[in-house]
Parts: structure tokens; sequence; C-alpha cells
């Protein structure tokens, strides 16, 4: 399989990042020290992250394909990533990348530096970088990734080369889940179309029957809101939804990562902890406590994004546009509350949601942001 395969509908970046590995390979113009890849959550960021890194760890070697099994084991010799699932990126993560960037490449031509979600550093970390940037070993290779130019400081936007990618088309998602995880046709459409081409989200609709499932009742709650007391049932309903959902994706890491720390520290589980050794599982402990609220967070994000989804498609069918809608599964659902609303009623709708993420990002209890933004909903049937 080749680097590239698992890409899809970012055929002029993927030129661009070609372009540079062949340069990397001849020594010609055309690459640079670091790079910033920039798009839309689900666009395809890390991915091309990764793919441009084994590119370039493949130089001079006679099998890409064990280069590229080590990258995606993320194991690779000469690859360093930093990624988080917490709110911001720890400055003593960033030094230790930026420590290890300074190694001499051991089996290939290049030591390769990926950060993911480089937007959730503080600016003083951000500084910390800087350096390393202005001034990289000569086989060093720095990739960010981040939402936009706009959320890294000026000061990295300007030593950096940057790639943006653009939402991939409904069809282009499908065509990938269809060839890499084997999807039926109709799955793969429906999917790619209810997560609006987030690539990830898509995937995971596709193949995770109960992810189906809580965005299914996460329509249906927000369907059935009609009063205040509605309103506030309901934003409970979805905050268990998001707690749940979050769960399904930490839950297993969690046990695995504590049965993996307690071997290594040669504990059997369910043996006792000797008090030398409690501190380091506690560290692990706060670790997963933090990562379990970026989980609900994102949760209720995605909760949100679906709940824009459905009242942008009663929007289209009241503006008699009836094509081209999020939620087509449920139409004759969607149509009912455009006949019973006023287009005015569903534009305060939306920017309730919109204030609503707004709130949650700025750590208001999301509780309070959802309550708001569903008694809006409640305004909707007074046509």
């Amino acid at each position: 399989m080749a680097v590239w395969d698992e890409l899809t509908g970012q055929d002029a970046a993927i030129s661009v990042f070609r372009h540079a590995a062949a340069a990397a390979a001849s020594g010609s113009a055309g690459m640079t020290h670091a790079w910033l890849i920039t798009g839309p959550p689900g666009s395809g960021r890390s991915n091309l992250a990764y793919a441009f890194a084994t590119a370039l760890l493949a130089i001079g070697q006679d099998d890409e394909e064990a280069v590229r099994k080590q990258v995606d084991a993320r194991s690779h010799p000469d690859l360093s990533v930093l990624s988080t699932e917490n709110v911001i990126i720890k400055i003593d993560d960033v030094r230790g990348i930026v420590g290890s960037s300074h190694y001499s490449p051991s089996v290939s031509q290049f030591r390769v530096m990926v950060i993911e979600d480089a937007d959730r550093m503080v600016e003083r970390t951000s500084n910390l970088l800087l350096k390393s940037l202005e001034e990289p070993p000569p086989r060093t290779v720095w990739i960010l990734c981040a939402p936009s130019e706009a959320d890294l400081l000026p000061t990295i936007r300007s030593r950096v080369r940057t790639v943006r990618l653009r939402t991939p088309s409904v069809d282009d998602v499908a065509a990938l889940l269809i060839r890499r995880d084997g999807v039926e046709h109709d799955v793969a459409i429906r999917a790619a179309r209810e997560s609006q081409s987030h690539i990830g989200m898509a995937r995971r609709l596709a193949t995770n029957t109960d992810a189906r499932e809580r965005r299914q009742r996460t329509l249906d709650i927000a369907l059935g809101v009609r009063s205040v007391s509605d309103a506030v049932v309901a934003a409970g309903k979805l905050i268990d939804l998001a707690k749940d959902d979050g769960n399904a994706i930490t839950v297993e890491r969690d046990a695995e990562e504590r049965e993996h720390a307690l071997r290594s520290l040669g504990i059997e589980p369910g043996g006792t902890i000797p008090p030398a050794l409690r501190g380091q599982l506690k560290s692990l402990d706060e670790d997963q406590k933090r990562r379990a609220t970026r989980s609900l967070r994102d949760g209720i994000d995605r909760i949100l994004v679906d709940l824009q989804s459905l009242y942008r498609d009663v929007l289209l069918l009241q503006l008699g546009v009836d094509t081209d809608l999020i939620n087509a599964a449920i139409r004759d659902r969607l149509q009912d509350v455009a006949d019973r609303t006023a287009p005015a009623q569903i534009l305060a709708v939306l920017d309730a949601i919109t204030t609503a993420r707004g709130r949650i990002e700025a750590n208001v209890a999301p509780a309070l942001a959802l309550e708001a933004m569903l008694v809006s909903a409640t305004r909707r049937d007074s046509r």
C-alpha cells in the first residue's frame, strides 16, 4: 500500500508533499524544514502528516512498507510524536520533543517531529518550540497540525510553510470507507453525509452500531423538546449521551494503560501496590482524568454539531431546498418541524447552538449551556 492511499479529497496538498519528498530525496529545492498542515476537523491533517513522515523516513530504504508499519505504530526510531487528549499540551511534553529533535537520525536520512493539535499550546509553550523552528538541526523536519494558522502565534506561523486542506466531499469520504474499511456503499454514503465529511467520525458511524444509535438518540431528544421543562430534562439526557460516547472511547484504553503500567512495575493485576510506586500510578490516573474531561467536552461538541445539522436541514426545507440534506434519513420529521416554524425561529436556534459551543469552550458548565440552548428551541413551535 502506498503511503498516500489512505488520504482522500486532498489532491493539491498531496501533490505539494509528494514534490517535497522527491526534492528531499534528490537534494533539490522544494523541501523545507518546518511545515504546518491546517484544515477543518476530520479533513485528514494528521493522516497527511504521517504520510509525509513515512515518505521522508523511507528515503533510501529498501522496504517502504516496513517503514509505513513502523510509522503507523509510532515506533520508528527517527519519528517523534506529540499528541494530547487533554485541553492543552503540557510544556514538559514540548520540552521533551524539542530535546529529542537534536538527535541525529539513526536509520533514516531525516528525523521527523510531528505535533498534532498544535493549537493546544499556550503562548509560553509555543515560545519554547519557537527556537527549534528558528535554528533546526540540518536533518530534522517539523510537521505541525492545527485547524487554522490563526490558532498559532505569528512568530510560529512565520517560520513554517503552510499547506491548507479542504473539507473532502461526501463521495470522497465514502469511497475511502469502502476501499479501506470494506463498508457497504449505502452505509458509507450515509456515514459520510451525517459526519459532514469528518473522516474519523464517518468511520466510527460506519463501523460502530452504538455510535449510530447515540447520534440518532441525540436527534430524537432535540425533536422531542416542547417546553422549558423538556429542555432541562433533555440537557441532562444529552450530557449522559456525551458521557457514554466518551466512555466508549476511553474506558477500554484506560484499562489497557493501567494494566500495562502495573506489569511494567512488576505488579500483577489485582495485586497490592507498594507505597513507593503509588506516585507513578497517581500520575497515570490524573492523565486519564484529564483525558476523560477532554473526551466529555469533545462528545458534547459533537452533539452540538449534530444539532446544527438538524436545524440547518430544517432551514433548507423551509427555503424550498430539499436536496443535500445531512439527515436525509429522517426527512419526514424534518419537514414536520419546518411546517410548524418560521425560518427566523430556526435561525435563532442555530445562533443559540453557536453560543452554546462558545460558552462551553469558555468553561461554562455544559449542562447550563445546553439548557439555555434547548430553551431557545422550545420557541420554534410558536408559528
